[in-house]
């Protein structure tokens, strides 16, 4: 192809011995280059999203924490309808005096030694009945202010911790929800077994490829654009996929067009994204490693967009109406990630 410089580690990539690698399976990967220098731990900043274990770590300790406050909350509430039940029976205990004293005060205001005399017939002395009753009436009165109020206070209580419960309620099943799609977002690129939870929570979105139809169905291409990572070709499509792929950030070697065998590499369809600047070598550090796993977790979540076939990264192959299963061929795609398009 016009323009294209081919590379030392790019003819080595094409050498014969690969191209009879690449008829053994529709997987095979590339053979392993010599041990590259370790590269620099990337530097890591303030708004870089989180890892997926992180972020399914703290979203379990915070749920452990709103399930804990919400069950003291509740045993406050259980609290406080116990203390309302109390006083409501001590007012149910007062009640009969209660009524009577209310009675007389309505008609003839606080009740008085006199007026209870004269409704009595009983043969104590005028002035011990008159003590008593006056005594009685001031007794029933503070008695029933009190528990009146220990009433009210209990209920304002239980009706304000009511409404704590219900949005501790929210917030634990907000969270909950959280953790779950925390969880569901680690299986879509591949769990703990593929990733060990070190891949970002978050991917790029990636712009629609060319060629989807008003369906969704992606129109068959032909091997027309050339490969910018060899002297071969590659389809629009894929293309697009590599241009979108580096937009987002990974940079490192790859290689695309590969002559032999009856796969996608062949046709154009397919590139190997290593985990080093040149050659490739199986991930050996968080670096390698978080870098094989954002690059395949983009391929996956862009998968609809990009008019994805399959990528395999990690001795895992996941395909859109499948998901992730255990992978196992000539290259186990520890050192590179493979995707093939529609």
């Amino acid at each position: 192809m016009e323009g294209i410089t081919v590379t030392a580690p790019l003819r080595r990539w094409l050498t014969p011995v690969v191209a009879v690698f690449a008829a053994f399976a529709v997987f095979a990967g590339p053979l392993p280059a010599s041990a590259e220098p370790t590269p620099p731990k990337p530097q890591q900043h303030d708004d870089d999203p989180p890892m997926l274990n992180e972020l399914i770590e703290a979203t379990n300790r915070d749920f452990s924490k709103a399930k804990s406050r919400l069950e003291k909350s509740k045993k406050r509430q259980l609290e406080f309808a116990l203390e309302v039940s109390r006083a409501q029976a001590d007012l149910d205990a007062l009640a009969p005096q209660v009524r009577e004293i209310a009675a007389q005060s309505y008609r003839t205001g606080r009740v008085g030694a006199v007026a209870m005399l004269l409704q009595s017939t009983a043969p104590d002395s005028f002035v011990e009945r008159a003590s008593a009753l006056d005594e009685l009436n001031l007794v029933n009165a503070k008695r029933l202010a009190r528990v009146n109020e220990a009433r009210n206070r209990a209920e304002q209580a239980k009706l304000a911790l009511d409404a704590e419960v219900r949005e501790q309620q929210k917030l634990t099943n907000e969270i909950a929800r959280k953790k779950r799609d925390a969880e569901k977002s680690l299986n879509l690129v591949g769990g703990y077994s593929v990733t060990g939870g070190k891949v970002d929570a978050t991917s790029p979105v990636a712009a629609v490829a060319p060629g989807r139809s008003a369906d969704g169905d992606w129109r068959a291409e032909s091997c027309s654009k050339n490969d910018p990572t060899t002297s071969g070709c590659i389809t629009p499509r894929t293309l697009h996929m590599y241009n979108e792929v580096r937009k987002a950030g990974f940079k490192r070697f790859v290689g695309c067009y590969r002559p032999g065998g009856p796969w996608e590499h062949p046709k154009g369809r397919a590139c190997d994204w290593s985990l080093q600047n040149s050659g490739f070598r199986p991930w050996y550090n968080d670096d390698t490693r978080i870098y094989g796993n954002n690059l395949a977790a983009f391929l996956v979540r862009n998968a609809d967009r990009l008019g994805v076939y399959y990528v395999i990264w990690n001795r895992q192959i996941w395909f859109p109406a499948t998901g992730w299963s255990s992978y196992s061929g000539p290259s186990n795609h520890t050192d590179h990630v493979h995707v093939s398009l529609l």
